[in-house]
């Protein structure tokens, strides 16, 4: 089996695992992300984080929770396969001799590199699975009565193509992703490795334990969303924004806009869940990608 194809089936199987320990902590996040600004002397939609799990389970039952997962369990399989196969690919490039070790920044390089290749595949998918999680939160402050109502992920491409510009409307807020996915992924990679190397001591660490490997996987996941956690929310909102009235013209604008009506705090909206998501959901992803890759031979 070569390399690229290890790397491939190794990042689907993180990417499931990801998804499945990740996607409630995300519908969260969005919800959180997207509920617009309370008109003065009006309580927002959600108080927290909290009042969201309760209202999302009251209103969809605990399936509201994995709302919008069909088309990233498609796509983040596939997202993760070509995140780890780019980076596979960019750390053979870099080795000097086979086997041999990457220094901390030859790793951010490859992050990097990997960044900018999933981030083509990122923002189609995430625009359809942001505009499903946010739709419930958007309703309710639509003066039309609740905006475009989707049924599904084929629903909301087929209308975002018809509608909204054909394939340009899909890649709507592809300049926040560039600037969410390629430092974020620098950032995860570089700290994995670092967190790997630090427990080692020295050692070499392709004889770590799976401890040791959820432990770094879980930092490294903290440290993408500590790093570029505005950008998400800038995305987010440019990508549920509404077409034909639209409330932002591009990234700098929602970024001031958001600055202006919430001021700092409106940036991190959602962070909560974000973190406390990132932490087990790449924990579980680095751990089952490591098992599949060495079980692979």
């Amino acid at each position: 089996m070569g390399e690229v194809a290890k790397d491939l089936a190794a990042g689907t199987v993180g990417g499931a695992a990801q998804l499945i320990v990740g996607h409630p902590f995300d519908t969260i996040k969005v919800k959180l992300q997207s509920q617009p600004a309370p008109l003065p002397g009006q309580l927002p939609k959600y108080a927290g984080a909290m009042d969201a799990v309760k209202q999302t389970i009251a209103a969809e039952g605990l399936g509201g929770l994995y709302k919008g997962m069909g088309a990233p369990l498609a796509t983040v399989a596939a997202f993760n396969a070509v995140l780890f196969t780019v980076r596979g690919q960019l750390e053979s490039l870099l080795r000097t001799e086979p086997g041999s070790r990457l220094s901390i920044n030859q790793q951010i390089v490859c992050g990097a590199g990997a960044g900018v290749a999933v981030s083509f595949l990122a923002c189609p998918t995430e625009l359809i699975k942001c505009r499903l999680q946010a739709q419930s939160a958007l309703a309710d402050v639509s003066s039309s009565g609740g905006g475009v109502k989707y049924s599904g992920p084929m629903d909301v491409a087929k209308h975002v193509l018809r509608s909204e510009g054909g394939m340009k409307g899909l890649f709507k807020g592809l300049a926040p992703t560039f600037a969410r996915e390629v430092p974020g992924n620098a950032a995860m990679f570089g700290v994995y490795e670092g967190v790997k190397q630090l427990i080692a001591g020295g050692q070499d660490t392709s004889q770590l334990g799976r401890g040791s490997m959820v432990v770094a996987g879980g930092v490294a996941g903290a440290s993408f969303w500590c790093m570029v956690y505005p950008t998400d929310v800038v995305k987010s909102v440019i990508q549920v924004d509404d077409y034909k009235n639209p409330k932002f013209f591009g990234s700098i604008d929602a970024f001031k806009k958001i600055l202006k009506s919430e001021g700092v705090k409106g940036l991190y909206k959602g962070f909560g869940p974000a973190m406390a998501r990132s932490v087990p959901a790449n924990a579980a992803c680095f751990l089952a990608y490591e098992v599949t890759r060495s079980s692979l031979g």
